[in-house]
C-alpha cells in the first residue's frame, strides 16, 4: 500500500498538495525554500526515514567512518532519507554515499545542510536536497545520534513515516496519518484543474471558469 501511495504521490505536484493540505486547516509543513534539489528536475517522492546527528571532535576518523556507513546500512529502501545535521560545517552526502543509498533502494535524500561530490551525482541520477555544497566531509567531524525519530527543519517537524513530495517548486510534508487522504484530495484538484484549463483554453472567459470550478 506505501508503495502505491508512493506512485500516486509522485504524480501530483507540490502546488497542488499545497493547497489541499491549506484547505484542511495544517500549518507549518513546507520546508525552507533553501532547500533546493542538485538537480530540479528530478522530482522526489516518498515516506520519510529521519535522522539526525551532530559534530563531535573527540571521535576519530575510523569511528565517523564506521557511524556513517552504518547509518547508510540501516537507511530504508523505498525511504526518503530527512537528515537534521544540526550542522554547516561540513557535507552529508557525496557520491559513493549516494549511490550505496540508490544501489540499496532509497528513493533520495535530504539534508537540511551541505553535499558534495555534486557531478557525480548528477550522473547518477539521484535526488538529493540540500542548503548548499561544501567539499568539507564528516570525517572526524560529525556523528548520526538517532534514527527514526522525529526531526525539525525550519518550522517543520518531520516525523518517521510521514510523507514527502519534492520537485521544482520546493518540499511539502504529508503527515503519516493523512496522507491517503492527501493524495485523493489531489488527485481531484488535478482533475478539475485539467478540466478548467481545457475550458479556458476552449474560449471561456476566465472569471466564468473559476466561478464554474470553483479552482484557479
Amino acid at each position: 500500500m506505501e508503495d502505491t501511495l508512493t506512485s500516486r504521490l509522485e504524480r501530483c505536484y507540490t502546488g497542488a498538495i499545497h493547497d489541499v493540505l491549506r484547505a484542511m486547516g495544517e500549518r507549518d509543513f513546507v520546508l525552507p525554500e533553501s532547500l533546493r534539489g542538485l538537480d530540479p528536475a528530478l522530482k522526489l517522492a516518498g515516506p520519510a526515514w529521519t535522522v539526525s546527528g551532530r559534530l563531535d571532535a573527540t571521535l576519530d576518523a575510523h569511528t565517523t567512518l564506521l557511524n556513517w556507513t552504518g547509518l547508510l546500512a540501516q537507511a530504508r529502501p523505498g525511504s526518503v532519507v530527512v537528515c537534521q545535521p544540526n550542522t554547516s560545517a561540513c557535507a552529508l552526502m557525496g557520491e559513493l554515499s549516494a549511490e550505496t543509498l540508490r544501489h540499496r533502494g532509497v528513493r533520495g535524500y535530504i539534508v537540511d545542510g551541505a553535499a558534495r561530490d555534486v557531478e557525480f551525482i548528477l550522473a547518477l541520477g539521484f535526488p538529493v536536497y540540500c542548503r548548499f555544497t561544501t567539499p568539507v566531509d564528516i570525517v572526524g567531524k560529525w556523528t548520526p545520534d538517532a534514527f527514526e525519530q522525529p526531526v525539525t527543519i525550519g518550522a517543520v517537524t518531520i516525523a518517521d513515516g510521514d510523507f514527502i513530495l519534492a520537485d521544482r517548486d520546493g518540499i511539502v510534508r504529508i503527515r503519516q496519518e493523512i496522507a491517503g487522504e492527501v493524495v485523493r484530495r489531489t488527485e481531484e484538484v488535478v482533475g478539475t484543474e485539467n478540466l478548467l484549463r481545457e475550458a479556458i483554453l476552449n474560449g471561456m472567459d476566465p472569471q466564468q471558469a473559476y466561478l464554474k470550478f470553483g479552482k484557479f
